[in-house]
């Protein structure tokens, strides 16, 4: 009998710090920013628009999409170790701190500060609750296949990969690393879409990660659309069922579709009143993975993961301030 790994999920992901602000509509219309969705930039553009908000209250938490996952996990009462590259400067030493504070452990070695900043993600966040990000990756881009901790992936029953490492050359081939030693380790791999216009730009790549790699997948209703060239949802949840075991679409306060070898479900969400979508479905992601690891049903792990979802709409930032553990037993009954 094989030992039992003592770590839930290995995650992988761009070490962004977030910078939150809400804003006005006209705010993202005056700046000609991509609505609802994640545009990269350079230190000066963001720079400038980081000025323009010197009058508004800003927040800071360590996120990057992959990274608010693992934390949805350690408050659900899980484990795991996150892999992403911030620099040796203030905004990484935060960082670092506020990752192994919320209970994930955190040991990449820094890049040196000559190398450039700690990557950072500005959420602006509109009154339909809607969130558009500018993101200057940093040296989140230097993450390589010599940072990732084989015998730590090897302590975990779950790799974790977001889709926004297709962004950059070496970040992607840490990720195909991480995914060729799961499987051969025997560790399951889970895989995130992350992003519409990712999709767009890497929709090929995107199917060879499922085809070869993927056993868990995590997509929303956009996403998913773009992926399959359909807005049937139900026909685009068994087109991806075909490629990969177990998936998992959000689709906002609709709940989630579920398909498992083929078959799929549909898992009810909880209507809330949303004030800011940014990390929902990091937290999905990370209540589900939770579940699987831990021992629920897939349906359990569907709607645990949409509970935490729900309650991420209803704050503002991508985590919630405390444990949820209390409430699993309540929720999934």
């Amino acid at each position: 009998m094989t030992e039992p790994k003592p770590f839930n999920v290995f995650g992988v992901g761009n070490a962004l710090l977030d910078i939150l602000a809400l804003v006005e509509d006209n705010f993202i219309q005056t700046h000609d920013l991509n609505r609802g969705s994640m545009t990269l930039m350079d230190t000066i553009k963001q720079g400038k628009l980081l000025q323009q908000l010197e009058s508004h209250p800003l927040e800071l938490r360590c996120g990057g999409s992959a990274a608010n996952t693992m934390i949805a996990i350690a408050q659900s009462g899980g484990t795991g170790i996150y892999s992403g590259k911030v620099s040796a400067d203030t905004n990484g030493e935060f960082y670092q701190q506020d990752m192994v504070a919320a209970g994930i452990g955190f040991e990449i070695e820094p890049a040196n500060s000559t190398e450039g900043p700690t990557g950072t993600c500005l959420v602006l966040t509109t009154p339909d609750a809607e969130r558009t990000m500018c993101t200057h990756l940093g040296v989140s881009t230097t993450l390589a296949v010599t940072d990732i901790n084989v015998d730590h992936l090897n302590q975990c029953q779950y790799s974790y990969i977001e889709g926004y490492l297709w962004d950059a050359p070496q970040p992607r081939q840490a990720s195909i690393q991480t995914m060729e030693q799961s499987k051969r380790l025997g560790v399951k791999v889970a895989f995130t879409f992350s992003d519409m216009f990712l999709v767009e730009r890497f929709g090929d790549d995107f199917r060879s990660v499922l085809t070869e790699y993927c056993d868990v997948l995590f997509c929303n209703a956009d996403e998913v659309r773009h992926f399959c060239g359909n807005e049937d949802l139900e026909v685009c949840a068994r087109q991806l069922g075909e490629k990969v075991d177990l998936v998992f679409m959000t689709n906002s306060d609709k709940g989630c579709f579920v398909v498992e070898n083929q078959t799929l479900i549909h898992v009810p969400g909880f209507p809330v009143k949303p004030v800011d979508t940014v990390g929902a479905g990091d937290a999905f992601a990370g209540g589900v993975l939770y579940g699987l690891t831990n021992g629920l049903t897939t349906s359990q792990a569907a709607r645990w993961g949409n509970y935490l979802g729900s309650q991420i709409v209803q704050i503002h930032g991508p985590r919630l301030p405390e444990s949820q553990q209390d409430k699993l037993k309540q929720i999934i009954n």
